[in-house]
């Protein structure tokens, strides 16, 4: 009895590893590494499939091949008269430029035109005011001339009543007066004539700048049409030149490729001239070469005894193992990994865990089997400080979480 009591106490001085456990699956670290769906990108008619379930595919291989369901691209000739269109549309812009080109020499022309035209109608005007200033003086000449011979006239009239004049000379100045009143006349009505004539020319004037206005907005509005349409037509081959790039995409889209190297896992759709959608998946695709981690979820309670730094054992399903709970390093069967990912959110009261292989495995330890498959279950323990014995079952006892005195042990734990 003594022997048996000196061996409990012996037990319970012993030293036990803390740990944390958890249980999930096998995925992969990189979201590239895990299995993806593929999806054609534009909706069509299976005509072939070039793959069969669990057939190997590298990058860029025939999955399945499309033919087109929409009217608007059945006909094969469609590039063709596409390109037709776009040959006619650039007929049509250079019909454009040409219009653009021709109202510009409108335009110049009737610059030119104006400026010789308003060259002569200035001219015209200044003439006319000259003359207007010449038949002015001359009229003022008449008038004095009229004058003088209305003066002469009275004074002979009353040398005839004195007998000085014959009523011959009496009536020579009474006809010279009437000449030079004629005269008078003559000028006023000339002088009068060269005014509307100045006034006409004024006239004209203002017409030649009004016409070339009118004329000017006119070559305007066709130069503006011009460039509008030139516009239109420009637009129109863009749009063209999009639609007919499109269509050369969309027919390289009529076969669906694989997008990297792996295994085509599931089919979604079955036999041939099945219709399906754009964006619809087709098949499921295992990467080929996967960097594997374990996929764990653990109490909340246990995530902040949890660094990125702790050691993990991984049971996996399918490989026979001994696990010693408090004693990681005489365990059999189980594999050595390093924490590499802790969620910030917990999923349905658990937080997840990502356990990846370790950089360099010791030899006392063995490698990740490379028959390893995602989705296949997992079975972890966290490792933690040591404790000695009695601590862990007083801990047990009273529900406490491990320990917080350190951090968790960052060393090796197979050199333990």
């Amino acid at each position: 009895m003594i022997g048996v009591a000196v061996l409990f106490v012996i037990m319970l001085l012993l030293p036990w590893r803390q740990t944390i456990s958890g249980r999930g699956t096998v995925t992969a670290l990189r979201p590239e590494d895990r299995p993806q769906t593929i999806q054609n990108q534009i909706g069509g008619r299976i005509e072939y499939w070039a793959v069969k379930e669990g057939q190997q595919v590298k990058k860029g291989d025939t999955i399945l091949v499309l033919s087109e369901t929409s009217h608007s691209y059945f006909n094969p000739e469609l590039p063709e008269r596409l390109d037709e269109q776009l040959n006619a549309k650039r007929g049509s812009e250079q019909a454009a430029e040409q219009k653009i080109s021709a109202n510009d020499a409108k335009i110049n022309a009737l610059n030119n035109g104006l400026k010789v035209q308003l060259d002569a109608a200035r001219n015209y005007v200044k003439q006319a005011k000259n003359t207007v200033t010449i038949d002015s003086a001359e009229l003022v000449a008449v008038k004095n001339i009229y004058q003088t011979s209305k003066v002469r006239l009275e004074r002979y009239e009353v040398g005839y009543k004195n007998g000085l004049f014959s009523l011959t000379d009496i009536e020579s100045r009474r006809l010279k007066l009437a000449e030079d009143k004629a005269k008078e006349v003559a000028q006023e009505n000339k002088l009068n004539s060269a005014k509307q004539s100045l006034a006409n020319a004024v006239i004209e004037l203002d017409n030649i700048r009004v016409k070339y206005a009118q004329s000017l907005a006119s070559a305007q509005s066709d130069l503006s049409s011009a460039i509008s349409s030139k516009a239109s037509v420009r637009e129109e081959i863009a749009k063209l030149r999009n639609e007919m790039r499109n269509i050369d995409i969309r027919r390289g889209l009529y076969v669906v490729r694989a997008p990297q190297d792996g295994y085509i896992v599931k089919t979604y759709k079955a036999g041939i001239g099945e219709n399906i959608k754009e964006g619809e998946s087709v098949a499921t695709l295992q990467p080929l070469s996967p960097q594997v981690a374990a996929e764990i979820y653990v109490d909340a309670m246990d995530v902040p005894l949890i660094l990125d730094s702790s050691n993990v054992r991984l049971q996996f399903e399918g490989w026979p193992s001994v696990q010693f709970s408090g004693w990681p390093s005489v365990a059999v069967g189980t594999f050595g990994g390093k924490v590499a990912v802790i969620d910030r959110v917990s999923t349905s009261g658990k937080y997840r865990i990502l356990v990846r292989q370790l950089d360099r495995v010791p030899k006392s330890d063995e490698p990740w089997p490379i028959q390893l498959r995602q989705g296949s279950g997992v079975y972890g323990r966290v490792i933690l400080r040591s404790v000695p014995v009695w601590y862990e079952i007083w801990r047990q006892l009273n529900g406490f979480p491990p320990s917080l005195d350190k951090a968790p042990a960052a060393e090796n734990i197979n050199n333990k």
